[in-house]
């Protein structure tokens, strides 16, 4: 009997879907890519054209609180997200790698538990936890929770990325006589670097970025780029803000874009 197979499923040939994907995409992007024109408008007005000028950008890199909120924006995320690779890493060696253990499903859920609990929930018991230790809000503070928090996010290309490396990689070099932290480092870290640097470059975007979290574990002296923006919008709304915010996400756009690519490479 022959085998019959089913074409793939073309969602454009059903009415309406191409334009409520332009609707969809419109009621997005829309407002991003409005702010981003405005943050080169050579007047102070947020409505009002007045000419191309990277004047707010200059304003913005002069602002000396601007620049002390970047500097810690920059050290909590490189800390956070290198300590959430390095624990991610060894999770994956551990669920991906090591013998099964009682618990394991368990553990996996608990790991990737800050993906699903709302962020609003994960800040306050973090804030609670912080109060009930006795340790005194600040940058330190604003580190420990953003080290946990982008652990899952680490760990989703780097698990990825483990998955598509073959045992027989190992069993080969274990065949040349080589040990487990042999087979590793020569055999496995280096197919695994790609991981690794995509799983680096997601948690230190998310760490970048975090807005929630950090205004509730934030201490004096601790004020991230988030926290000057909203400072910032609360006092009267600028271009300023706009050249910030635009800034922001570039930067955003930039690194998940690149710690998609990274992850893709050498998978063949």
């Amino acid at each position: 009997m022959a085998r019959r197979y089913r074409s793939p499923l073309d969602l454009k040939r059903y009415p309406g879907f191409r334009p409520l994907t332009w609707v969809c995409m419109i009621f997005l992007y829309a407002p991003i890519l409005v702010m981003a024109i405005y943050s080169f408008n050579a007047i102070r007005s947020i409505t009002v054209w007045g000419g191309f000028s990277f004047e707010w950008y200059a304003k913005a890199f002069q602002n000396e609180a601007i620049q002390s909120a970047a500097i810690n924006s920059l050290t909590v995320a490189i800390i956070a997200a290198t300590v959430a690779t390095c624990f991610s890493t060894a999770a994956c060696l551990g669920f991906l790698r090591g013998r099964r253990f009682k618990g394991q499903e368990a553990a996996f859920g608990i790991l990737n538990l800050p993906l699903m609990v709302p962020e609003i929930v994960t800040a306050v018991a973090t804030l609670v936890f912080f109060l009930a230790v006795g340790i005194e809000l600040g940058l330190i503070t604003v580190i420990l929770a953003h080290m946990v928090f982008c652990i899952p996010f680490s760990f989703m290309p780097i698990s990825a990325r483990f998955e598509g490396i073959e045992a027989h990689f190992e069993e080969a070099a274990r065949d040349l006589y080589a040990d487990g932290r042999q087979a590793f480092l020569h055999v496995t870290l280096p197919l695994l670097v790609p991981g690794v640097i995509s799983g680096f470059m997601l948690a230190f975007i998310v760490s970048l970025d975090d807005f929630i979290i950090t205004n509730m574990v934030a201490g004096p002296g601790a004020t991230t780029l988030p926290l000057a923006i909203y400072g910032l919008v609360r006092t009267g709304f600028t271009p300023e803000i706009n050249a910030i915010s635009t800034l922001l996400l570039g930067v955003s756009i930039i690194f998940v874009s690149l710690s998609h690519v990274i992850g893709r490479m050498g998978k063949g």
